[in-house]
């Protein structure tokens, strides 16, 4: 009996997992990358949703930089929720898986409580953030009367707004504590009883042991904090609506606005470009100036 010659076993082969990928395929170009190489057409031109697009060039791109105000102050804002929230997040996420990876009882039960306001869904954390900061009866401006400070109008203020709503990301950071819970319950055991050995104390241990085995996961929740601050919306969106006086309009929530509330979907199209590139070159920074700290189990 004749045996299949290699090439043509090697076509089969990939014949059988281009296949087996084809549903993928097809979802990526047809959900993907159609749509977004058709926005970066989109960008160039003038397109109102109930008319035809119109070839305008770079207009769109010297509008944003140059004639919209906004732009900028959206700009401001989101970067502001950044530099901000992004470390506020991290530290407070990390320092609580921390807590959580204590040997004590029922913490299965505490690390159910802290992982559960990640996964309620987004308006309606924003919906019940509104009642909490609420100036009138929230329930912040009552914890600040009872300590004895002053209270604040939150979500009616232009200074306190992107503050309010920094404090509300602290509550969902249950989604990075567990990511910082695997990294922690990962560092072997063995490292912590050789430090002791010598002498090292708590701090110690946790300076140059903890902190180091863990820093891989510290980088991915860098790099996906970051990404998702650029992209805050529901909150904004919810709470605020951008205001009082465009103080919370944040990049995306402009964004939104220019689509799907004023039709403008060519200028819609050229923020959300200049959005991928900010994104882009924040992630490879990242990379750049933090990447090589990184420490993974097969470096030598």
């Amino acid at each position: 009996m004749r045996q299949p010659s290699l090439a043509r076993l090697r076509r089969s082969k990939t014949l059988a997992f281009y296949l087996f990928i084809s549903p993928w395929l097809i979802g990526f170009l047809a959900l993907a990358a159609g749509p977004m190489i058709y926005s970066f057409y989109m960008s160039f031109t003038e397109w109102q949703v109930m008319g035809s697009a119109e070839w305008i060039g770079l207009e769109n791109y010297e509008r944003l930089f140059f004639h919209d105000p906004l732009f900028w102050k959206t700009m401001w804002n989101t970067f502001f929720y950044t530099f901000l929230g992004v470390p506020l997040g991290l530290a407070f996420g990390y320092l609580l898986a921390v807590l959580l990876n204590q040997k004590v009882k029922f913490m299965g039960v505490f690390r159910t409580i802290f992982y559960l306001p990640s996964i309620v869904p987004a308006v309606a954390s924003s919906l019940l953030w509104v009642l909490i900061f609420q100036p009138e009866f929230g329930l912040a401006n009552a914890l600040l009367d009872f300590i004895g400070l002053p209270t604040s109008r939150w979500l009616l203020s232009e200074s306190m707004v992107k503050p309010a709503l920094i404090i509300m990301s602290l509550w969902g950071v249950g989604g990075g504590m567990i990511i910082y819970l695997a990294g922690l319950q990962g560092v072997p055991p063995s490292l912590y009883e050789a430090a002791e050995i010598d002498g090292a104390g708590k701090w110690r241990k946790f300076w140059h042991i903890t902190i180091p085995m863990t820093s891989h996961v510290i980088f991915f929740n860098l790099i996906m904090g970051v990404i998702g601050s650029f992209q805050v919306f529901t909150q904004a969106y919810v709470m605020s609506g951008g205001g009082p006086n465009y103080a919370s309009l944040f990049y995306v929530l402009y964004l939104y606005q220019n689509a799907f509330e004023f039709f403008n979907m060519g200028y819609a199209s050229a923020l959300a470009w200049i959005l991928f590139v900010i994104v882009l070159i924040f992630t490879l920074l990242q990379f750049k100036f933090f990447g090589k700290k990184v420490y993974y189990e097969y470096d030598d």
